[in-house]
């Protein structure tokens, strides 16, 4: 087979080929569906039948009484109803996964062991499933089996104490942080334990735990403090000693962020202010001298800015090789032709609101990029589809699983 043909065979993506059996609800577990099916997993979604996921219900604003989250979150999956309560449906549940390459679930520790759903359980029946399981705390240790949600994990992760500013309590940040990043870790898991999978035969455990994905990012909290004794702290807008890099007023009552900490790049800086001789200060030629001085320096850099409007503010940083740049809402994204040139932002049709935005796939492949499919499904849109095509069951058996309530 010639190189384009295998090629070919990844029309939807690197995944394409690769069946993901979905169990989670809300957001961690889900959006690690999410990822997977972005990028050409054929995602089946396992809902509870009477009320589907509870994402099915969430967000602030719900026109025709529907969420604006989950067509986003369910993006590029299929929905099949099912029952994991009653022995019928733990029995449907195990043909899917007989069947699967990846199942996702984020129920607490225990949970699939008493459906008889454990890993050990399904691995007697297909030894190659990787089991992705997603939790605040992890499958083991004294917490495991608290419950726990994402913003608990991000208290104890530690990006809580870090955010917001200093003369205030620790903020939550604006977005599902601690579920979206255990997500994440939980796909880059499932691709590495496939590779293992493809190569042995044999499939594994990924134990994603909220508050372990946070601590990821925490950079050198951990020896900052374990030897040196600082406990870092809300800084507000800035990071200490890393100057300048700060949000700074604009005549016309607008914001820019400015991010010229480097050397070569402060002095380019200098120069667009009409004040070259900055870089050459000894309070500000160094990075650390800088860092020193970091207080006087954005208030010299305000008191500039402040004497411009945004536009011709940032045209100016633009053309000096400054990096610089507005604080953007969802109207600036829909605006920018940067985004639209870039497809950062695409169009999906819903059935109920029309022509619906949301983010493309990232990251971006040259030769087997993801796609967007279609936007989350109805509750149990697809159950007799997979039902039929996948597990082989004839319409007597799919109609005596719904008169059962397995389905």
């Amino acid at each position: 087979m010639t190189a384009p043909a295998r090629e070919a065979a990844f029309a939807d993506g690197p995944l394409t080929g690769v069946r993901v059996v979905e169990a989670g609800v809300l957001l961690a577990g889900p959006f690690c569906g999410q990822l997977l099916g972005d990028f050409g997993a054929e995602v089946i979604k396992v809902e509870e039948p009477a009320n589907g996921d509870p994402m099915r219900q969430w967000g602030r604003e719900k026109p025709h009484g529907k969420s604006l989250w989950f067509p986003v979150v369910a993006r590029n999956k299929k929905s099949v109803t099912c029952n994991l309560r009653v022995p019928d449906g733990q029995r449907v549940m195990r043909e899917l996964l007989a069947h699967a390459d990846v199942f996702v679930e984020n129920f607490r520790p225990g949970t699939l062991e008493r459906w008889g759903l454990g890993p050990e359980q399904l691995h007697e029946i297909n030894p190659k499933l990787v089991v992705v399981r997603v939790t605040a705390f992890g499958q083991d240790g004294p917490y495991a089996s608290r419950a726990g949600y994402g913003s608990i994990g991000e208290a104890m992760g530690g990006i809580r104490h870090v955010t917001g500013d200093p003369s205030t309590p620790p903020s939550r940040i604006g977005v599902s942080l601690g579920d979206s990043l255990a997500g994440t870790f939980a796909a880059l898991g499932a691709m590495m334990a496939l590779r293992v999978a493809a190569g042995t035969g044999r499939g594994q455990v990924v134990d994603s735990a909220i508050y372990e994905s946070v601590l990821a990012l925490m950079e050198s909290l951990l020896p900052e403090y374990a030897l040196t004794g600082y406990v870092r702290e809300r800084t507000g807008s800035i990071l200490p000693n890393v100057a300048p890099s700060n949000a700074y007023p604009t005549q016309d009552g607008a914001t820019v962020l400015i991010a010229a900490n480097q050397d070569t790049v402060f002095r380019r800086l200098a120069a667009v202010m009409g004040r070259a001789e900055l870089a050459d200060d000894p309070r500000y030629a160094s990075h650390a001298k800088r860092g020193e001085n970091q207080v006087a320096l954005d208030e010299l850099i305000a008191a500039w800015t402040g004497k411009l409007d945004q536009h011709p503010l940032l045209e100016l940083l633009h053309a000096g090789g400054v990096p610089a740049g507005s604080v953007y809402t969802a109207r600036e994204m829909l605006a920018d032709e940067h985004f639209a040139a870039r497809e950062a932002i695409v169009e999906l049709p819903h059935p109920d609101f029309g022509p619906f935005p949301m983010h493309n796939v990232a990251p971006r492949l040259s030769r087997t990029p993801g796609r967007l499919r279609w936007v989350g499904p109805k509750l149990g849109e697809h159950t007799d589809e997979v039902l039929r095509e996948v597990l082989g069951l004839d319409d007597e058996r799919i109609a005596a699983l719904r008169a059962g309530g397995a389905i």
